[in-house]
């Protein structure tokens, strides 16, 4: 499970901006997952308390978006949603596509008091 490792990193990078910052609270920490990334959400929230155990963070919460994957058709450039139409394309039924999302994790917010 590198969810942990990615958690600490996470949990470091958010109190580099508290301490630059002089923050007394964090409210939350806003994530991005994309669909077919490979960072499993639920596990960023199963160890989300051990990252943050110790910290000033200990009373903020974890949101976590999730991102749909989409494609591109490789055939009749036709944008669609990967998951939903098990990557065939809905309007050509062709398998060939470019993923043009869903592959992204990104800390899009730290809200702070």
């Amino acid at each position: 499970m590198h969810e942990l490792g990615i958690m600490y990193h996470i949990v470091e990078q958010v109190l580099r901006v508290v301490n630059t910052n002089q923050l007394s609270e964090v409210e939350a920490i806003v994530l991005q997952v994309g669909e077919l990334s490979s960072v499993v959400p639920r596990y960023l929230h199963a160890c989300f308390p051990a990252a943050v155990d110790g910290t000033v963070l200990e009373n903020t919460k974890l949101e976590i978006e999730i991102l749909p994957a989409n494609g591109i058709c490789g055939s009749c450039r036709k944008v669609y949603p990967l998951l939903e139409h098990s990557r065939v394309c809905p309007e050509c039924q062709s398998e060939e596509f470019e993923m043009i999302s869903g592959g992204e994790f990104y800390l899009k917010e730290i809200r702070a008091c």
